[in-house]
């Protein structure tokens, strides 16, 4: 069930209070080592209740949610509405490093478990906060769920085709990066409390972590005031007039394939279009091209038009894994684009033993999970334990506190655990 190991983060305990808008953070901190500790209610928590499911079995205890983002994670219950929750919270804090969570503003702080609060119990505490829109602003006591954040991120505009309304990805995308940089900002908070030996409020908006994303775009306007839009397999920008496809269908899926201008251009386009011309697809326009002088700026949607049909040809007469084996072998800038099938057959990603397994005690059975986002060399990264059941690890947490198993049931029949 568990591979226990050292890492960066091992000393540091993190209490993690955070429903899916934070949940990552956690799992990333819990990846580096840090003892990280869900804290959920009795009844458990409502990522829980996060499809798909194990074996499509709708059951808390068997949401694939859970399984990936509170992998790494000891799991205790606890109602910290209650007076005793409140009391035993505390406690937990002041043996703490890090409180986690993703409530509207002002809830913890109404609860007396505010970052002012937990300060005067432990100097040292990091609080990290990861809402919608941050603890301050006109829109801080917003809900925020996926689909507004991601499209108030901006996200959205640039997102589906040119000649349909603007769309999301189906599965959440804003929370991640919400949770990612809670991640960093809490690595670099408990940096600062290391020389300076104070602790801080980490505040995290969803939604200015999604505009940190469109770097293009941002550019874009900066320097062009070219408004990048919707685009679909195209790219739109570098063009002033035109679009550009990019993805290619072939024999059994999709291929990435950009023109390009200047030195990088000259070298792939040239390479394409001979590995053509050697296969008998042979087209006098792509060939009277002198792709050394070749300025995609300038070039018009006609010119696109008559590049892409013989090049659309090509492609489909080769399946993913041959083109990008002509790639290889050629230097042309192209690559596949893979289905989750295909990423898990990747034999790169199988050389590097990226993917890991887990053995869930309570399904007998062994689960294979993305590995380690990256590999230290000193000290481990990665998968230590599945996520908990609910209340897993109560006896266990409680009992460093001096709780006993008598204390225990009658907080339970409480309803505080």
């Amino acid at each position: 069930m568990t591979k226990e190991s050292g890492g960066l983060l091992s000393p540091y305990r993190v209490l993690d209070l955070t429903d899916e808008k934070g949940v990552v953070c956690g799992r990333i901190l819990g990846d580096f080592g840090a003892d990280v500790i869900k804290v959920e209610k009795p009844c458990g928590d409502p990522c829980r209740n996060i499809g798909p499911f194990y074996h499509d079995i709708p059951d808390p205890e068997k949401s694939l949610f859970w399984f990936a983002y509170c992998a790494n994670k000891r799991g205790i219950t606890l109602d910290i509405e209650s007076a005793d929750g409140k009391e035993i919270f505390k406690k937990l804090v002041k043996a703490g490093d890090v409180v986690l969570e993703s409530f509207h503003p002002g809830y913890m702080a109404r609860l007396g478990l505010g970052y002012d609060d937990l300060s005067k119990i432990n100097p040292g505490i990091i609080m990290t906060s990861i809402t919608p829109f941050g603890q301050t602003g006109p829109y801080k006591d917003f809900k925020g769920p996926d689909l507004i954040t991601w499209s108030m991120g901006g996200m959205s505009q640039v997102s589906g085709d040119p000649d349909r309304p603007p769309i999301r990805v189906s599965f959440p995308q804003s929370y991640p990066n919400g949770g990612a940089a809670g991640a960093t900002g809490t690595i670099f908070a408990l940096y600062n409390r290391g020389v300076t030996g104070e602790g801080q409020h980490v505040d995290v908006s969803i939604t200015e972590q999604v505009i940190r994303t469109l770097a293009n775009v941002r550019q874009f306007w900066d320097v062009c005031r070219i408004k990048l839009n919707r685009a679909g397999q195209f790219r739109t920008g570098l063009s002033t007039s035109a679009n550009q496809r990019l993805i290619w269908q072939c024999a059994d899926g999709y291929v990435n394939f950009p023109l390009y201008g200047g030195i990088t251009g000259a070298r792939t386009n040239k390479a394409l279009v001979d590995w053509m011309n050697s296969e008998g697809i042979k087209d006098d326009y792509l060939n009277s091209i002198n792709w050394t002088e070749y300025d995609m700026a300038q070039t018009t949607q006609e010119e696109f038009d008559r590049m892409e049909l013989p090049m659309g040809n090509f492609f489909m007469s080769h399946t993913m894994a041959e083109l990008l084996d002509g790639a290889i072998e050629r230097g042309i800038m192209l690559y596949p684009i893979y289905t989750a099938k295909e990423i898990v057959e990747d034999p790169h990603l199988e050389d590097r033993e990226f993917w890991e397994k887990l053995y869930h005690s309570e399904l007998d059975e062994t689960i294979t999970y993305p590995g380690a986002f990256l590999k230290l060399s000193e000290t481990a990264c990665g998968l230590r334990r599945r996520a908990p059941l609910i209340g897993e690890h109560n006896r266990e947490v409680y009992a460093e506190l001096g709780l006993t198993d008598k204390d225990l049931v009658l907080l339970k029949q409480a309803g505080v655990i």
